[in-house]
């Protein structure tokens, strides 16, 4: 009888241990499906803008959105009377809705343009640049404010600015890649963090110091409907 009682006690336990770890499992499989990231995942799609900002025109229809994880590279440069922290470039790193890497983004010359900037070495302007995977690559400039809005607008004070950039040249790659060939407008959304530091760029003993300041951002890439 002992026996049996024992038993009995041990197939009780193991049940309520089997029913409590069947609702702790349920409940990491419920937060995992409504955590931020696995909600986001293979929908991006461009927020509602600030007011104040100019929207992609008319006849230009969205063909990539991606997510950017990357720095903007600062450095300290003579400014006026003093010294002030000047961008050089950024570097990122672009994901698509696979979650994938699929463009690299920083600045170069834009072949498009001639240089006309004395100060610098280069066999055109220097523009942001956009590589696709398949080495396509856009250049683009920030959009000039108009009577639709502004090309860059602060949405975060603790943020890069919003952004709509227009084309300004595009190229195959060296195989034929055409991904981003005729690509009209890029803009760069939903920023968080990138702002050049408040410290290290107080003095002339400062110049040469440089920042790489960690940012994410939302790039989407805009062609001329058909």
């Amino acid at each position: 009888m002992l026996h049996r009682n024992l038993k009995s006690k041990l197939f009780r336990t193991i049940g309520s241990l089997s029913v409590a770890g069947m609702v702790f499992a349920g409940a990491v499989v419920a937060f995992t499906a409504s955590s931020p990231q696995a909600a986001r995942a293979g929908d991006i799609t461009p927020p509602p803008l600030p007011a104040d900002m100019a929207p992609v025109p008319a006849g230009n229809k969205l063909f990539l959105g991606t997510h950017a994880v990357g720095t903007q590279n600062y450095v300290c440069k003579p400014s006026g009377a003093g010294v002030a922290y000047v961008l050089f470039t950024p570097e990122a790193t672009l994901s698509g809705e696979d979650g994938g890497q699929v463009i690299t983004h920083n600045f170069s010359p834009n072949p498009f343009e001639p240089n006309t900037d004395p100060k610098v070495v280069a066999d055109g302007t220097i523009r942001a640049t956009w590589q696709y995977r398949d080495t396509s690559r856009v250049w683009a400039k920030v959009h000039t404010t108009d009577l639709t809005g502004k090309g860059a607008v602060t949405v975060d004070p603790t943020a890069i600015a919003w952004l709509l950039l227009d084309g300004v040249g595009s190229q195959n790659g060296p195989t034929g890649g055409d991904k981003l060939t005729g690509t009209t407008f890029v803009q760069r959304l939903n920023t968080t963090g990138g702002l050049a530091p408040s410290t290290g760029c107080s003095s002339l003993t400062d110049v040469g110091n440089t920042a790489f300041v960690p940012y994410t951002a939302d790039y989407f890439f805009y062609k001329k409907a058909d």
